[in-house]
Parts: structure tokens; C-alpha cells; sequence
């Protein structure tokens, strides 16, 4: 089985993080994606809301769509929640038949450098790099960070870049949207529409409880 591992705070999820992971199943012909919610990423501040409410909301954005599930693997884990820990953990309980594709932003692959042991994480699975909204975005050698070029050889064949262990590092452009969890945050904030930004459920899942308003407390 092709799976897919697509990870972030999704605080909240919205249309943008949806298509990524739909554009990439089909360009790799995953036969599953996996949304991991992150419960204390290294690399930004805490998320607003808690781990609970940001699962319930990716459960919902995801309802009905087979190949999409939900993984709390990082929710349960106590403390800083790093990538390379994740990835050890599913392909310490893969099946032989069963291969992994990390789905991460052009935007964090350029600084992979500053990621735990960002090294091992090419050994481990294929990467996908998608395209995103408003940065810059390449399909060269020159795109990658200066301490992963050398770890990759291209393979012109395949349009991919290959690491010694065997696993591929792809680059794909995907349609571009405009989206960010910040700027929802905000328009809930300000008490303006998101109809259209997120899911109709996650809308609703969000202004029935109160989620992200000025001066209310996380649930």
C-alpha cells in the first residue's frame, strides 16, 4: 500500500490543506492519506485551540472522502513533536507491501536543514514537495538546501531525486489557494464569514463552539 503522511497543526483545516493532499494522492497514486494533527511542533508557536478540537474538525473535513484518514499518532506523544520521530514510528509497523510518502510545502522544505535528525528522515520515506501560494517554487537541484543536495543524485527518467537508501524526493506544482489557518483565525476573531475557506462542517463545528474569538479560553 502507497501511503501518504501529511502533517501540521490544521488549526484550522481548511480547503487549501484538502487539495494538497488530494493533488498529491492522485499525482503518486496513493492509495491513502493520512492527516497527522500535531500536538506541539518545534517550529511554530502552540496552536490555538486544543489537540482534541483540531482532530474533531480534520475528522469532519474528512468524512466521506475513503482514502483520507486520521491519524493522532503526535497528539498522544508527550512533548516537542518532531517529523524523523513520526516516521520511525510508521515504518517501525509497516508491512512489507507498504511504503511511505511525506507530503510537506515547499515553504519547510527549504529550511529542513533545522529539522531533528533532518537526515535520517530521507532514509526513511519518499518526500513530496508541493508548490505553494506566494513562494517562489523550482524543480532543480538548486532548490535544495545546500546540506541535502549531496545525499540525492537525479534520476532525469524519473524526474525525481533519489537517495542512496532507494527513496525519491519529488517536487509537485499543485493548484495554488490562496488559504491560510491565520487568516481564519482572524475573520472568526472579527466575526466575518469563512464560508468557503473550510469544509461547511468545520464552519459549523467552529462557530458552535466559540472556537478562535477574542478573549475566549481553547476548548
Amino acid at each position: 500500500m502507497r501511503i501518504g503522511l501529511f502533517g501540521g497543526t490544521f488549526d484550522p483545516i481548511h480547503w487549501g490543506h484538502l487539495r494538497s493532499a488530494e493533488e498529491a494522492r492522485e499525482a503518486f497514486s496513493l492509495d491513502r492519506v493520512l492527516f497527522i494533527p500535531t500536538a506541539d511542533p518545534p517550529h511554530k508557536k502552540r496552536p490555538a485551540i486544543s489537540a482534541a478540537a483540531r482532530a474533531r474538525m480534520v475528522r469532519l473535513a474528512i468524512a466521506g472522502h475513503k482514502p483520507f484518514r486520521l491519524s493522532t499518532v503526535e497528539l498522544k506523544r508527550s512533548g516537542k513533536t518532531y517529523t524523523v520521530d513520526t516516521l520511525r514510528y510508521f515504518v517501525a509497523r509497516a508491512r512489507p507491501e507498504d511504503s511511505y510518502y511525506f507530503i510537506m510545502g515547499f515553504d519547510a522544505f527549504k529550511d529542513i536543514e533545522t529539522w531533528k535528525d533532518f537526515r535520517s528522515i530521507f532514509g526513511l520515506c519518499n518526500l513530496i514537495v508541493t508548490s505553494r501560494p506566494g513562494v517562489d517554487y523550482t524543480q532543480s537541484p538548486s532548490s535544495i538546501p545546500i546540506a541535502v543536495r549531496a545525499l540525492f543524485c537525479y534520476v532525469a527518467k524519473e524526474k525525481a531525486f533519489r537517495h542512496a537508501s532507494g527513496r525519491y524526493l519529488s517536487f509537485l506544482r499543485i493548484t495554488d489557494m490562496a488559504i491560510a489557518a491565520s487568516e481564519i483565525r482572524e475573520r472568526v476573531a472579527d466575526k466575518k464569514s469563512i464560508r468557503y475557506l473550510v469544509p461547511s462542517q468545520v464552519e459549523a463545528y467552529i462557530l458552535k463552539n466559540g472556537l478562535y474569538r477574542r478573549n475566549v479560553a481553547s476548548r
